[in-house]
C-alpha cells in the first residue's frame, strides 16, 4: 500500500472493480447481523463491476478516495430522494474498506460531496442509515447531522428502521 497522496476525484469505468471490491468489504462489515444473511448476500452481488460501470457511463456522482493508488473509499450522492424533507441534496452511499475505517477519511468523502452538491446548486443534505447500524449513527451525528426523519425498509423478511440526517446549507 502506497500512503503518500490521498486524493479524492470523479470515479472512472476503470474503478468499477475497485468500487465493487470496496461496496463488498464494506457491506460485510456495516450489515453482517442486521440485514439477513442471503438479502446481504443477493444485494453484494448485484453490485459487481458491470453495475458500477454502468452508473458510471451514466454519469452518476461517484467519487473514490484513492489512497496512493488504491480505491480506498467511495460516495455516490445527487438530488435528494425524499421530496417531502427540505433538502437539495443527499448522500446515497459513503463506504470505506474497513481497514481505512476510523482514519477521518469518510469525513474527507462526506465533505468533497457536500461541496460538489452546493456547487451544484443542491443546497443542504440528508444522509439515511440504518438505524441499528451505530458506526454510521454515530458518524453522522459526529458531523453534526440531526435526525430529521425515519422509515422503514424491507430486506428480505425482516424491516428494518431507519434514522435521516439533515444539514443546512
Amino acid at each position: 500500500m502506497t500512503t503518500g497522496l490521498i486524493e479524492i476525484r470523479r470515479a472512472r469505468p476503470q474503478d468499477a472493480p475497485s468500487l465493487a471490491e470496496v461496496h463488498d468489504a464494506a457491506w460485510r462489515t456495516a450489515y453482517r447481523g442486521l440485514i439477513p444473511g442471503l438479502e446481504l448476500e443477493r444485494m453484494i452481488e448485484r453490485r459487481g463491476p458491470k453495475w458500477w460501470q454502468s452508473a458510471i457511463r451514466r454519469g452518476s456522482r461517484i467519487s473514490v478516495l484513492l489512497v496512493g493508488d488504491e480505491v480506498a473509499g467511495y460516495t455516490n450522492y445527487g438530488g435528494n430522494r425524499a421530496k417531502n424533507l427540505p433538502f437539495g441534496g443527499e448522500i446515497y452511499e459513503i463506504y470505506l474498506k474497513p481497514v481505512y475505517q476510523g482514519l477521518g477519511f469518510g469525513q474527507r468523502l462526506f465533505s468533497a460531496a457536500r461541496r460538489d452538491l452546493s456547487l451544484a446548486g443542491l443546497p443542504g443534505l440528508v444522509v439515511w442509515a440504518l438505524s441499528d447500524n451505530q458506526g454510521a449513527i454515530g458518524f453522522y451525528e459526529a458531523l453534526g447531522g440531526q435526525a430529521v426523519a425515519a422509515s422503514t425498509e424491507r430486506f428480505g423478511g425482516k424491516v428494518l428502521d431507519k434514522t435521516a440526517f439533515g444539514w443546512q446549507r
